[in-house]
């Protein structure tokens, strides 16, 4: 045995995958910049139909989330969930269909608080729509993260 023999250096040990907790953190502040957009893109619609051109209450939340609806959808394909599987037939169906499931959601939410409560005005109008995107949006990530934006398991190992 020569004691005079050096050893190549030990490779450096490769990094250690992100956590769980820190992922779906990530994935949350992701979904919450795509959204903000959207919710932005869905109030400024939703005003200025229902108390600019004064449309119809329902008409205005219905179009103003089938409008943040189709924007969102590429935040979320091209920022939020660009990591997982490639652009299908399959989730742009599901996408649109569980957006639509939002859309009713959030519609049904706003009918009530709007015409069932009588918040008619532009601050109670907005309030209304506000809480019924947050309790559709909750519904939203659930179902994007699961059937719509699949993880890749050839890319999560």
């Amino acid at each position: 045995m020569n004691l005079t023999e050096t050893r190549p250096p030990a490779a450096a040990p490769a990094p250690a995958p992100a956590r769980p907790v820190t992922r779906v953190v990530l994935e949350v502040v992701k979904f919450g910049v795509v959204g903000g957009s959207g919710v932005l893109v869905n109030f400024l619609v939703f005003n200025l139909l229902l108390h600019g051109l004064r449309w119809p209450a329902m008409t205005a939340t219905v179009l103003a989330s089938c409008i943040a609806m189709a924007t969102n959808y590429v935040g979320f394909r091209y920022f939020a969930y660009r990591d997982r599987a490639s652009r299908t037939r399959r989730q742009i169906v599901l996408f649109f269909v569980f957006s639509g499931l939002g859309v009713v959601m959030e519609s049904g939410l706003f009918w009530m608080g709007y015409h069932g409560l009588g918040l008619h005005g532009a601050v109670g109008s907005n309030a209304v729509k506000a809480l019924s995107i947050v309790l559709a949006s909750a519904f939203r990530f659930l179902v994007y993260r699961t059937w719509v934006f699949q993880q890749d398991a050839r890319r999560a190992a």
